[in-house]
């Protein structure tokens, strides 16, 4: 096993002198606080435009924030629709900030970040059906703010990876929007703690298996709903149809297994899939690019896949 990117050792290193407690010891209230203190970028990365609005919800109105760094604001652009991470309990515009103007300024798209609903408040389906929300309505209305609708993709870290694919199943059960391709960093596919990668890293300080259950116990409404593939999206029966797919992973990720299969599923089903594996890197390493020069370079790996999926040249 490769072991600990330097650099990353050095920020897991930091987090343990900061006594940064765990997410399962917190409460949601404060856990959501911390969250968002330790993610949200001081400098992050300039971009042409940012505008921040909110759309109709299934329920109640969804903020969204979008970044477009094109030259043309009026030119049709591809558009990424993004989801947060944070075990759809955390999260936020403000800390998945950073991402989503790297995600802007690399792959020369307009990114929607979508503020959805949060568990345990709102348990699944309900962050699910504002993802797909968002998704409806940029298909419909993106070209308001420079989208072409005709080049969309979804895309997310961990938990957002899970309503990303969730999304992503959801328009081929339902004859959604069209959908070009889909973006999963380090996703959350199942609802199974038995894997290699749980076993090796469960201990995580970035993300443990104490935290994944206690995610997973906010997210759900019973344990029924782990064997729905709208939650755990590795438990769809096929699938084949979807749109192509660039999966990243990390070794040192207790994610790591479920996010292999997810993308071995895919390729098998005959989905166009490109998995970039990263022996070194731990859970949410594409949040440390200015910290960590290998999660920087995988950003541009992970960019440029999405960029060859969308036809970019």
């Amino acid at each position: 096993m490769a072991s600990l990117d330097p650099q990353l050792a050095g920020v897991v290193e930091e987090i343990a002198r900061e006594g940064i407690p765990p997410w399962h010891a917190l409460s949601v209230e404060s856990a959501r606080r911390v969250e968002d203190e330790v993610f949200s970028g001081d400098d992050p990365p300039a971009v042409a435009r940012v505008r921040e609005f909110s759309i109709p919800g299934p329920e109640d109105p969804i903020p969204v924030r979008v970044y477009d760094d094109t030259d043309d604001p009026t030119a049709p652009t591809p558009t990424v629709v993004f989801y947060h991470g944070g075990g759809w309990v955390l999260g936020t515009l403000d800390s998945i900030d950073p991402v989503c103007r790297e995600i802007a300024r690399r792959g020369e798209v307009v990114v929607v970040s979508v503020d959805y609903r949060l568990a345990p408040e709102q348990p699944f389906p309900a962050p699910l059906d504002d993802a797909y929300a968002a998704l409806e309505w940029v298909a419909d209305n993106g070209a308001s703010f420079g989208g072409d609708p005709d080049r969309l993709a979804v895309a997310g870290t961990s938990a957002g990876g899970n309503l990303a694919a969730a999304t992503a199943l959801r328009a081929r059960e339902f004859d959604g929007p069209q959908i070009r391709a889909q973006a999963l960093f380090y996703p959350i596919t199942d609802r199974s703690f038995d894997t290699d990668s749980y076993a090796e890293h469960g201990d995580s300080r970035l993300l443990s298996a104490a935290d994944m259950r206690w995610f997973w116990g906010q997210y759900l409404r019973s344990p029924v709903d782990a064997a729905n593939p709208f939650a755990s999206p590795l438990r769809a029966d096929s699938l084949a149809d979807l749109p192509s797919a660039t999966v990243v992973t990390a070794g040192h990720d207790p994610l790591r297994d479920e996010g292999v299969a997810y993308a071995e599923r895919l390729d098998a089903d005959g989905v166009a899939t490109t998995h970039l594996h990263y022996p070194s890197m731990a859970h949410g390493f594409l949040s440390l690019t200015a910290d960590v020069d290998a999660a920087d370079a995988a950003m541009d790996d992970a960019v440029g896949s999405l960029r060859r999926d969308l036809d970019i040249d």
